[in-house]
């Protein structure tokens, strides 16, 4: 079970005021255990003084680039907890789409199985394009199916390098459009999809987003951008990554300035590959917006919850996205999470915020 007490979850749902944070309408949850700016949460802090331990634990053994990518995916993830309260049931099956087979998972209560037109959230898992699984959020996603009584589905699209760029993009679009066509088999009512992510999973869920917005197939009612990676490029449509956008404790600093590292400018990594090369064939579809939908236009796109970390790099370009959208008329809720980092979802039952997420998330698909 959770290892921190209800009544923080409570908290942070009472918390909804929002504040203008330069330019951006954000909504800024503060857990009632740590206060002060610049400091981490007590929940977060404890797991990384723990992973860091880990880390000096491990060989200083340089490994191959081959080596080095199943590290990478083995490093994905966090082991989660079950919070469930009722019996959720699983399906599986392996779909034909496109040049792919592609594995939906999905999750829904079993008092409401036979129950029609119920709200659905495909999920597009994380990772970075190369890694990441469904099994790591496989526990938020049948929290969430619970709290709204919904069908929750996880897709197991392509990854890189081995299938660049648009192989995963078209997975995730094309089962998004098999689900909407097949909405009355699931017990779905197709008004009333959303299709949501973390880091990557995001950014691909905004590209499929996008993407029915620019055929006019309006399969998607909402979409549900947590971390959302939204461009390569630094410097453009008001986005500018700027350390001193992060608040640090001085006591804290040491571990918070790596954590920043997802979204920060860099030349290259020490392999010499700059961040796309894994993901995209060729450099110039860093300008693709189904690949940074920071330079797409945002008009006519559906209402949209986005979600930040305080200490994530990719936060600065989350929330100039949300103040993009806002702008374009798009209805959108912004939050920002005080003193979490990356992938903070993946720590349901350890992390409070992680709850408070499926909470909210659960909440904007009833309300389709």
């Amino acid at each position: 079970m959770r290892v921190y007490g209800q009544e923080i979850v409570n908290d942070l749902q009472a918390q909804q005021e929002e504040a203008n944070l330069k330019g951006t309408q954000v909504i800024v949850k503060v857990n009632p255990e740590e206060t002060r700016a610049g400091y981490l949460d007590p929940y977060e802090l404890q797991i990384i003084r723990k992973w860091a331990g880990e880390q000096k634990a491990a060989t200083d053994q340089p490994p191959s680039p081959e080596e080095q990518l199943r590290l990478i995916r083995d490093s994905m993830g966090f082991p989660n907890r079950n919070l469930n309260t009722v019996e959720i049931y699983t399906g599986y099956e392996r779909v034909k789409l496109g040049d792919n087979e592609v594995g939906l998972w999905r999750y829904y209560p079993r008092k409401s199985m036979r129950k029609p037109n119920k709200p659905c959230l495909i999920y597009i898992h994380g990772g970075g394009w190369i890694g990441g699984t469904v099994f790591a959020v496989e526990n938020p996603c049948r929290l969430i199916a619970e709290l709204a009584d919904a069908v929750v589905f996880n897709i197991d699209y392509s990854l890189a390098p081995e299938h660049k760029f648009p192989n995963g993009f078209n997975d995730c679009f094309n089962a998004v459009q098999y689900i909407y066509e097949h909405a009355e088999e699931y017990g779905i009512d197709r008004n009333r999809i959303a299709v949501g992510g973390d880091s990557a999973g995001g950014n691909l869920s905004a590209a499929v987003a996008t993407k029915d917005r620019d055929l006019g197939t309006r399969m998607v009612a909402q979409q549900v951008l947590i971390y959302p990676c939204v461009t390569f490029l630094n410097g453009v449509n008001g986005y500018q990554w700027e350390l001193s956008q992060f608040e640090m404790s001085d006591e804290q600093k040491a571990m918070i300035d790596p954590m920043l590292g997802i979204g920060r400018p860099t030349d290259a990594d020490p392999e010499g590959r700059k961040a796309w090369e894994l993901y995209l064939p060729h450099e110039e579809e860093v300008r693709n917006p189904y690949v940074s939908q920071l330079l797409a236009d945002s008009a006519g796109l559906p209402r949209t919850l986005c979600v930040g970390a305080e200490f994530d790099g990719l936060r600065i370009q989350s929330e100039v996205y949300s103040r993009q959208l806002a702008a374009a008329g798009v209805p959108v809720k912004t939050i920002r999470y005080k003193g979490c980092t990356h992938a903070f979802i993946d720590r349901l039952g350890f992390v409070p915020q992680a709850e408070d997420l499926c909470i909210e998330i659960a909440n904007a698909l009833k309300a389709l």
